[in-house]
């Protein structure tokens, strides 16, 4: 099967470090891709939109080279893109992974848990953009600060800068989403983590109720999930989506 990954809020492909090629080993019968939103990596020169909807549109535009049906593994921002893409063109998914994902399904404070507000400000008025990196990771990752980790994001939005106005309109687009009311056709699994200290992991377990699928919890990873451990999201994979032998 070939699946495509879908960052997040104000990241790109390159963020997703050596996660892919981790699943490319432990899954040798799948193919994996990805793609990365308006305003964010090879697509930095495009507006990002206001709504989700517009962002999944954008996404599939310039992935038709790629064979359809696909699987969508989406986290965060990028959970909700690949939930519109499965529900409005259900054609197009053959599975479905939401990792540590949100939406209006949930309340606000939720959503974005209130401890985390006032630093988000900051961060967006932050200048300097290798602060601003450590702290998005310091939020993102509940494993110790590895200083590799660091400078490799801080290079990524040096080279490739996210405009603080595309920031904005992906945060006005995620606040504003509301998924329709269906279940999906396609195989579906969410995933999330109990000690998310930016999303709470409540706003998972609506969207698993409301899709009627199954949800799987972390202990004590952060928001980022496919950093702070990628072995146990590739387990999930595995169990719930096997590999053809």
């Amino acid at each position: 099967m070939d699946w495509l990954l879908i960052r997040g809020l104000a990241r790109e492909s390159a963020h997703w470090g050596d996660w892919p090629e981790q699943l490319r080993r432990a899954r040798p019968g799948d193919t994996f891709h990805t793609v990365d939103l308006p305003g964010t990596g090879l697509a930095r020169d495009f507006r990002s939109p206001n709504s989700i909807a517009e962002a999944r549109q954008f996404a599939d535009r310039v992935t038709r080279w790629l064979p359809r049906p696909v699987g969508l593994i989406g986290l965060s921002l990028g959970g909700m893109v690949a939930l519109d893409w499965a529900l409005n063109r259900p054609a197009d998914c053959a599975s479905l992974v939401l990792i540590s994902s949100s939406s209006r399904l949930s309340s606000p404070w939720r959503r974005m848990r209130p401890a985390q507000w006032a630093p988000v400000m900051r961060m967006l008025a932050q200048a300097d953009s290798d602060t601003r990196e450590r702290a998005i990771l310091a939020l993102t990752s509940n494993r110790p600060i590895r200083g590799e980790v660091a400078q490799q994001w801080q290079a990524i939005q040096r080279e490739r800068p996210v405009r603080r106005g595309d920031v904005i309109r992906q945060l006005y687009a995620a606040s504003c989403y509301k998924p329709p009311l269906k279940v999906p056709k396609m195989p579906t699994l969410v995933l999330a983590s109990y000690r998310d200290r930016l999303t709470d992991w409540r706003c998972s377990r609506d969207l698993a109720k409301a899709l009627e699928c199954p949800l799987e919890l972390h202990p004590d990873a952060g928001h980022d999930l496919p950093l702070d451990d990628s072995p146990w999201l590739i387990e999930q994979l595995n169990t719930y989506f096997p590999v053809d032998e």
